[in-house]
């Protein structure tokens, strides 16, 4: 799935100004929820003549070929048709169920091939049409995806299918806007079609509306179990700092999937911004044992370690996590927490005057400066950290709560 995941820092974080803001959106949607290739044993009539015994046979042939499609032996069914097509090449319902069949074994590019020929036959046949998008859209080709369910909307401008799919193109080429026009109009009379509910809730979150997309999403989730749809909902509570409205969501993704890509590091950072490290800590280790490479689920528990004092479980987390971003500042920053409370303090400070040098308004690596110049013996330096402290600390209360965060 395309993923793009940043949230809440662990509590006591400022999380708008660490790792890009900390607080990204986290939206997937590579495998379309849950639309799949429409795989039609189409009734087409074959065009042209053929001996009568090679029709006979080759219509033998075809009737074995859709029996196996329909039981999903699909080896068989790709096998026969091909039998079939050497016997009538221009046999068009064998060229379009083979399409069909390609695509439905993965083999998106021969689909592409065999469903253009049985259009060249028929151009105006709108489901292999439709099957060209979607062998099109499961091969990464957006941009001819787009042009084969647009085609079908000129003939159908009503086909609710057909503009589900084209609002999942206009979301994957970054045009959210677009589906939401092409998606509003029909949603009053097809509220219960929960394929246009999931395009239309994530193209609302993806254009700021999230006051109605994240609803949307919601109810779309609890009537079919969608965990993606949760997972949205969830992250983009999680971005608008509504704790409790994101572990709700998260929880009930977990519950239905809990090895769902990225789920367990989003998880435990509801639970974490909530105070709840006791159940933060083991949703972030299920997160590692799916992927010990996760970023955040490295720095996360890397940091709750680190604040229990319990250095040797932190300090593999943390470098992981460093390795992972080198020049993410939260990493470098609890890292060198780290070394500061375990006697490495030459290379703390240093790290720590980097990361004042790049953001000279984060008031914590002042605050951590200020106790390791004492440590180094450097009481002036020290003491300059505190009046900065102190100087950032009143700026900090005058422009209140929210713009201090």
């Amino acid at each position: 799935m395309d993923v793009h995941c940043e949230a809440a820092g662990p509590r006591g974080w400022n999380p708008g100004q660490r790792e890009g803001g900390l607080f990204g959106a986290c939206f997937m949607l590579d495998a379309m929820w849950p639309v799949a290739l429409l795989l039609l044993v189409l009734a087409i009539p074959a065009a042209g003549q053929a001996p009568a015994a090679g029709k006979a046979n080759a219509d033998q042939l075809l009737g074995m070929a859709v029996a196996a499609q329909q039981r999903h032996d699909l080896k068989t069914a790709i096998a026969t048709y091909r039998k079939v097509l050497a016997l009538q090449p221009d046999l068009v319902q064998a060229r379009a169920n083979l399409g069909a069949a390609l695509a439905d074994d993965g083999q998106y590019a021969a689909a592409i091939e065999e469903d253009k020929k049985a259009l060249a036959a028929m151009p105006a046949n709108t489901g292999v049409r439709m099957n060209l998008g979607l062998a099109y859209y499961k091969n990464g080709d957006f941009a001819h995806a787009g042009l084969q369910f647009e085609r079908v909307l000129a003939q159908r401008p009503m086909d609710v299918s057909a503009a589900v799919l084209m609002g999942y193109v206009d979301i994957k080429l970054e045009r959210p806007a677009e589906a939401l026009k092409l998606l509003t109009p029909l949603e009053p009379s097809h509220e219960s079609n929960m394929d246009l509910e999931y395009v239309l809730g994530y193209a609302q979150i993806q254009t700021g509306d999230d006051k109605d997309g994240v609803p949307r999403l919601e109810r779309m989730a609890r009537t079919t179990n969608a965990v993606d749809a949760y997972v949205i909902a969830g992250t983009t509570r999680l971005h608008k700092r509504e704790f409790h409205e994101a572990r709700v969501d998260l929880d009930a993704a977990v519950k239905l999937n809990p090895e769902f890509p990225g789920l367990q590091t989003l998880v435990g950072q509801a639970r974490d911004a909530l105070g709840d490290s006791t159940l933060a800590m083991p949703a972030f280790e299920a997160a590692l044992q799916q992927n010990p490479r996760d970023f955040m689920a490295n720095l996360y528990l890397g940091t709750m370690w680190l604040k229990q004092r319990n250095f040797e479980k932190a300090r593999p987390l943390l470098e992981e996590a460093a390795k992972l971003q080198p020049r993410a500042p939260m990493a470098r920053f609890e890292l060198a927490k780290l070394n500061g409370l375990t006697g490495q303090y030459a290379e703390a400070a240093a790290t720590l005057e980097d990361l004042e040098k790049s953001d000279p308004g984060w008031l914590d690596p002042h605050v951590e400066l200020a106790a390791l110049y004492y440590k180094l013996h450097r009481p002036a330096d020290g003491q300059r950290e505190r009046d900065i402290v102190a100087k950032i600390q009143a700026q900090q209360q005058k422009a209140g709560p929210q713009n201090s965060q």
